[in-house]
């Protein structure tokens, strides 16, 4: 009796015990769950993103501080001899802009320079594989802290768009491990977005005019949703950045980057407006011929083949030489002295906006002799003639420091200009050659101010207006020197483009295959193209286009016709039925001596067809004319493909041959399109691509589609009567076509059946 009771008692102790473990499995595994969805969640991601970079931006800041005190300190310890402070004074920026150059020409060429052309260039839909890794990101940092650091005239908000980018990048790949949602690539390219926000917004602590520039320098069209995860990211990176500055001891509390303290009951007179408008047209005159020099500046190095070849073989001598350039004409002693020299650019900026009168009715005030003023004043020459040779040599030596291939911005210093010339309009020339209006945004995010919101709008839309008619943006200038694969914009006022239809610009001569045709002709096609799609047609009579289908899918085709397990296949099969022959051929008999001469008969042939295996398939170079390898591909060849275990897409995006450039432009620009196909009634009659939309609107087509008319366009102004006997084919034969495609069906990828998935 007492063994049965402890028996029942052990029974149910060990049901307890498994129902406790299970629900203890059970609960870490909810607990899992929740912790991944938590994580996987938006906020978290922008929360890590703004907290990240603001850190970065930071550091970054700290670490130009102690190279530009560094570079002040040498200077001013060697003030004894003159000889020994140039030396100093050159020698220090040279060695950083080397170094800068040569660390990133070694690790990763691809931090070159800003990085929003190539961020443009992937928004919109095209790939860039080595833009967005961890190698890049380390160079971008180390780079523009090098470069920076020098105290060459340089930016860096624009590489902290790219690198902002890259961290966005690199946290997705993190992040994808907690939940499948950031593997999808769609949604990534929309966090891009918001993490330009996030690398202007980390720079001047800007968070509304760090999400205004994203939405106009980076995107043709901007995502609605994006909108909250931009200013969420933004904020937090503000904020963090603020915080950082606070707890250095670098500010008492969280203020504007730059405060300034103008008069708020009355900021202006209204007869002042006209000399705002004024401020704004030559803003965007001086925006437009900084695009301008820059571009020429790239383009007179490149068409000299000399000094090409000679660059391309001493990469670091370059930048070497315009740092020498830049930093002795900027030598404090000599004709540094008449442009501040011994500022940096941010010092510059406190200098230019406090609130001190460097004048009165033409004649110039006392600066104080303790502030960072004292700078701009000389014995000899006037306070305007140092801000005029200041704005001068700072315009020309800012385009020439952009070529070097070195991590670097031009707004800042385009920036610093247009304060020279006028403290809140500054704005106006930044907008100038950025083609945005969001500048003036920052600028009051910047200062603290926005009391003179009416005048500075009025010169940055005027500069816009004045600049986009002259030249494109810098960055769609840069665009077009590194030859990126981008959509240009349409501008202002062109109808030609609405006189323009695709049939006009688009290639008659596709490439195509047809759904009862050979593995050859996939053969021939992969070695006569290099298309990254193909377009799937009922038969080369109807032209009916099915679908398309990526190459990759053409080659997986060929691979598995031609692969080794069909040529195995086809040994084994060949070595059987020589058994079977030699079998056949020579009976058996009472003794069994026959079947012992088989038997080593079949071991001879195996040992054939291991040979004849290694020299077809480790020798697939050995191909004679007549050979039975020859001859087997050859029939293998001839078959028809089988599209059953094919991806096919059953919709790729189609065009009608009416369409107009500009429709077809914003479908590009909206969809991301490499290319589009152009139908007639179902019919493939051509394709357009990016290249043959960005020459169309560039106006390679015949004078611009002005005054010349379209090859196609007397069949679009026929009469009406044709018209309606056209719209009358037109429907009669959509409804042949439509009975026809009911009959057929194309090709479906393999899916497992229930079954099989109920014995998985």
């Amino acid at each position: 009796m007492c063994w049965l009771v402890y028996i029942v008692v052990l029974t149910d102790l060990t049901h307890w015990y498994c129902s406790s473990k299970c629900c203890c499995c059970l609960c870490t595994v909810r607990c899992q769950k929740f912790l991944i969805s938590c994580v996987g969640e938006d906020w978290i991601f922008l929360i890590l993103l703004g907290l990240f970079m603001a850190l970065l931006s930071w550091l970054v800041d700290f670490g130009i501080g102690i190279c530009l005190q560094s570079q002040k300190w040498m200077y001013v310890n060697l003030e004894s001899n003159v000889f020994l402070q140039y030396l100093a004074w050159v020698t220090y920026p040279v060695v950083l802009i080397t170094f800068s150059a040569g660390f990133t020409q070694l690790l990763a060429p691809q931090a070159v320079g800003s990085g929003i052309p190539e961020i443009k260039t992937i928004l919109r839909g095209v790939v860039l594989k080595e833009c967005l890794t961890f190698k890049t990101f380390v160079a971008k940092v180390i780079g523009l802290t090098s470069a920076l650091g020098s105290g060459m005239p340089l930016g860096k908000e624009s590489p902290f768009v790219h690198i902002a980018s890259l961290g966005a990048a690199l946290l997705c790949k993190f992040m994808s491990l907690f939940g499948g949602i950031y593997e999808n690539e769609s949604r990534n390219i929309e966090l891009l977005s918001v993490a330009c926000a996030v690398g202007v917004s980390c720079v001047f602590a800007a968070p509304i005019g760090g999400l205004l520039f994203s939405i106009e320098a980076m995107s043709t069209f901007f995502t609605v949703r994006n909108y909250w995860r931009g200013f969420f990211a933004a904020t937090v990176t503000a904020f963090m950045y603020r915080v950082l500055a606070v707890w250095n001891r670098d500010e008492v509390t969280i203020t504007a980057l730059l405060p300034t303290n103008f008069r708020q009951d009355f900021p202006f007179d209204l007869q002042e407006l006209p000399a705002f408008a004024v401020l704004g047209i030559a803003s965007g005159l001086g925006g437009a011929l900084f695009v301008c020099l820059n571009r020429q500046i790239v383009q007179l190095i490149r068409n000299q083949k000399t000094i090409k070849k000679f660059l391309m073989k001493k990469r670091l001598l370059y930048p070497a030489l315009v740092t020498l350039l830049v930093s002795t004409l900027t030598f404090p002693p000599g004709f540094g002295q008449f442009m501040a020299a011994k500022l940096t650019q941010m010092e510059s900026l406190e200098t230019l906006l406090d609130n001190q009168t460097w004048s009165k009715q033409g004649i110039p005030e006392e600066f104080d002799s303790n502030s960072h003023s004292q700078a701009w004043k000389h014995p000899q020459v006037n306070v305007f003639v140092t801000l005029t040779l200041f704005v001068v040599m700072k315009f020309w030596m800012s385009a020439l420091a952009m070529t070097m291939p070195v991590p670097c911005g031009a707004f800042m210093p385009v920036f610093v200009i247009g304060k020279r010339c006028v403290r809140m309009c500054a704005a106006a020339l930044s907008g100038a050659v950025t083609h945005t209006v969001s500048t003036a945004v920052v600028v009051f995010e910047l200062t603290g101010q926005i009391s003179h919101i009416l005048p500075v709008m009025i010169a940055v839309i005027l500069a816009n207006a004045v600049a986009q008619s002259l030249q494109p943006s810098l960055y769609d200038s840069l665009i077009m020197i590194k030859k990126l694969p981008y959509l240009p914009e349409l501008g202002w006022g062109h109808h030609e483009y609405y006189n323009i239809c695709v049939e006009d610009i688009m290639i008659r001569d596709v490439m195509y295959i047809t759904l009862n045709c050979c593995y050859r002709d996939l053969h021939d096609v992969l070695l006569t193209g290099h298309l990254k799609t193909l377009a799937l047609l009922e038969s080369s009579e109807s032209m009916i286009l099915l679908g398309s289908i990526e190459r990759a899918q053409i080659q997986a085709l060929l691979s598995l016709q031609l692969g080794r397990p069909r040529r195995l296949k086809y040994l084994r099969d060949r070595a059987t039925a020589e058994k079977r022959l030699s079998v056949v051929s020579h009976p058996s008999s009472e003794d069994g001596s026959t079947m012992v001469n088989q038997e080593v008969h079949f071991q001879v042939n195996k040992v054939k067809v291991q040979i004849h295996l290694y020299k077809m398939w480790c020798l697939p170079s050995v191909l004679k004319p007549g050979s039975v390898k020859e001859e087997w591909e050859e029939n293998q060849l001839d078959e028809q493909v089988n599209f059953d275990n094919c991806m096919i897409d059953p919709a790729p995006i189609q065009l009608v041959e009416s369409t107009s450039l500009h429709k077809t432009h914003t479908i590009f620009s909206l969809l991301g399109l490499d290319h589009a196909y152009v139908t007639s009634i179902g019919r493939l009659i051509g394709v357009v691509s990016l290249k043959e939309l960005q020459k169309a609107i560039e106006g390679s087509v015949a004078v611009k589609g002005v005054n010349v008319r379209p090859p196609l366009a007397s069949f679009r102004d026929s009469g009406t009567s044709g018209t309606i006997m056209n719209n009358e084919n037109k429907a009669r034969d959509l409804h042949k076509l439509w009975n026809r495609r009911k009959l057929m069906s194309l090709p479906k990828e393999h899916r497992a059946s229930d079954s099989d998935e109920k014995s998985k």
